[in-house]
């Protein structure tokens, strides 16, 4: 007796893959330094993965994978941003699909400026918290604006815009809905 799931063998391979851009784009030597850490690129990959997977993959690249990259390379503040990256990607996922299925651009950007805003937040609370002083999380702040509103314009760039990744979700979207 065979039975049928939701997450078949594309979705895995894809998510895995996700998963690992991720962790990678978390080393240092793919971010740019700025006064107070460094701008990490990651968020293109949690953009563009929870643009064309469900919740639960958004969460694994997103949560996980941000997690995952921290505890490789910077284990401080990982547990913020397995919440904060989690959520923001949880946020996308849903918007992207379950919002306005007549105008899916529209729902996908509307997804990717609340993750955004998740994003932001949670990461300067986070940071408040871990260093012990708002005064860090508000050094950072501009960099994390900036940080969120790039990986949002270039995840919808290359979900929308980039033709075989745009074929890559058609693919997944008929086989986890």
């Amino acid at each position: 007796m065979t039975t049928k799931t939701k997450h078949g063998t594309r979705w895995l391979c894809t998510t895995a893959l996700l998963m690992a851009m991720n962790i990678i784009m978390s080393m240092s030597v793919f971010s740019v330094p700025v006064p107070g850490g460094h701008l990490y690129l990651n968020d293109v990959i949690i953009c563009f993965a929870a643009l064309i997977l469900d919740p639960l993959g958004a969460f694994c690249v997103g949560g996980v994978g941000a997690f995952l990259g921290d505890f490789f390379f910077y284990p401080t503040p990982m547990f913020v941003s397995l919440v904060t990256h989690g959520l923001q990607a949880v946020a996308i996922s849903l918007c992207a699909h379950r919002m306005m299925k007549e105008k899916p651009v529209i729902a996908s950007l509307i997804g990717v400026l609340l993750g955004a805003v998740i994003m932001v937040v949670g990461s300067s609370l986070g940071r408040a918290f871990i260093y012990a002083t708002p005064a860090a999380a508000i050094a950072k702040l501009p960099y994390q604006i900036l940080q969120a509103l790039v990986g949002a314009a270039l995840g919808m760039v290359l979900r929308w815009k980039v033709k075989p990744l745009a074929t890559l979700a058609g693919k997944l979207g008929e086989t986890v809905g």
